[in-house]
């Protein structure tokens, strides 16, 4: 029984991933993506949060609060590698600026396949990581499906705007088997690290990174709650592929897998922003109104 869950939730994942990046291309242009990422300053400060400050912060909550050495490395992983699948669904749902989310994302995940392989055997010891097994498995999953749904908005706009909320509807349903599934899965493994220092650990990452990238996110709201999602969610996807690949010690994969399964908090946390925005344009719509 066990094993037919891990395949669906395997699966899930793979629909989730291909699907969104699917329905984000179908419903955007490359000029929506690119005209963001213009400011520099923007992109300045969300590469120092992402690759600078959260490292340091997860070197910080190693120095306070003691872990074993799999579980060190397992936060170390998460820490460096930014870009997640899940991020444009996330700002989706936080109802903040969608072609951002997705620029953002793919500059993040472009400079982790990069990044990674460098930073890591400077923080990790002994640690071999290839790129290119990296890239492959984002560029299959992410970048081809995103670039697909660009090229048929471009060209064939008609049925991009028939697809895109079938795409979407299936990408929706997907995270919601996964992070039913990944609740199920994971259980006895949050049980295991109650007490262990690791979910504190991982609550102050999250907390304190969501809060780096708010603080360095501009001044609107939109911009804010994207680089703060953003920084947030980490990319499991490549900390798995080196963690599986590096470390034979279980306990490493054990703490991405907690860690993955506590940023699913962050869909609470989308969805609230989500309603504030919902709640706050009424407003703002009756203000203008009374103004003119």
């Amino acid at each position: 029984m066990v094993v037919i869950l891990e395949s669906l939730a395997t699966l899930s994942v793979l629909v989730f991933v291909v699907t969104s990046m699917l329905a984000m291309g179908l419903n955007l242009t490359v000029g929506q993506i690119l005209d963001p990422l213009r400011d520099l300053a923007l992109v300045a400060k969300a590469l120092v949060a992402n690759f600078v400050l959260v490292p340091l912060l997860a070197y910080a909550i190693l120095l306070v609060i003691p872990l074993t050495e799999a579980q060190s490395i397992g936060l170390i992983l998460l820490a460096t590698a930014a870009g997640a699948p899940f991020l444009p669904k996330l700002v989706e749902m936080a109802k903040a600026d969608v072609a951002f989310g997705v620029g953002l994302m793919v500059l993040l995940m472009v400079v982790t396949v990069a990044y990674v392989p460098i930073v890591l055997p400077f923080l990790l010891p002994g640690v071999q990581v290839d790129p290119v097994e990296i890239a492959q498995s984002l560029v299959v999953l992410m970048l081809v499906p995103l670039g697909l749904g660009l090229f048929v908005r471009a060209r064939y706009a008609d049925t991009a705007a028939r697809l895109q909320p079938t795409v979407n509807q299936t990408s929706s349903t997907a995270l919601v088997f996964l992070v039913v599934l990944m609740l199920v899965l994971n259980v006895q493994t949050l049980i295991s690290v109650i007490g262990t220092g690791v979910i504190i650990a991982f609550a102050v990452l999250i907390v304190g990174s969501l809060g780096v990238g708010w603080l360095v996110g501009g001044p609107t709201t939109d911009t804010r709650a994207v680089l703060g999602l953003g920084t947030a969610q980490r990319n499991v996807s490549a900390a798995l592929v080196v963690g599986a690949a590096n470390f034979e010690d279980p306990d490493v994969v054990v703490m991405l897998v907690v860690g993955a399964t506590l940023m699913g908090l962050l869909i609470v946390l989308a969805g609230e922003l989500g309603k504030r925005t919902e709640r706050s344009q009424p407003a703002q719509a009756v203000g203008v109104t009374n103004n003119d």
